[in-house]
């Protein structure tokens, strides 16, 4: 089963892995001070498809291509069975109910300064 998520595309310093991945739908955001982002006006958020035998190796050039500075992004996706949660240069996988793991993922990414209330990975 294919995955499906989305991916702020100014959270990339390396835009050219949107090539290998199909856009389903766009759409242009006003960045609020609730984001965190000062340093932007707005988000271009991209509704993205990945094919289930290429979610491990796209899930390996998102890690490369999020950028970390001036603040750290992620990127998530799942098919519902199977969650991938990007860092830059980290990756957390689980399936659904591994508690332990969606834990130290969202603990991970509050440390690289994300508002908790963006990493609301769903526990069960």
């Amino acid at each position: 089963m294919n995955y499906k998520g989305v991916i702020i595309e100014e959270s990339l310093k390396d835009k050219s892995v949107l090539q290998k991945i199909k856009i389903l739908s766009t759409k242009v955001e006003e960045v609020t001070e609730k984001h965190k982002t000062p340093w932007l006006k707005q988000w271009t958020l991209h509704v993205v498809e990945i094919p289930e035998d290429q979610a491990e190796l796209i899930a390996e050039e998102l890690s490369r291509s999020i950028n970390d500075n001036p603040s750290s992004w992620y990127v998530d996706y799942n098919n519902g069975e199977t969650f991938f949660v990007v860092y830059p240069n980290k990756i957390f996988k689980w399936k659904r109910g591994e508690t332990e793991i969606i834990k130290a993922c969202k603990e991970y990414g509050i440390s690289l300064g994300i508002p908790p209330y963006q990493v609301d990975f769903p526990i069960e």
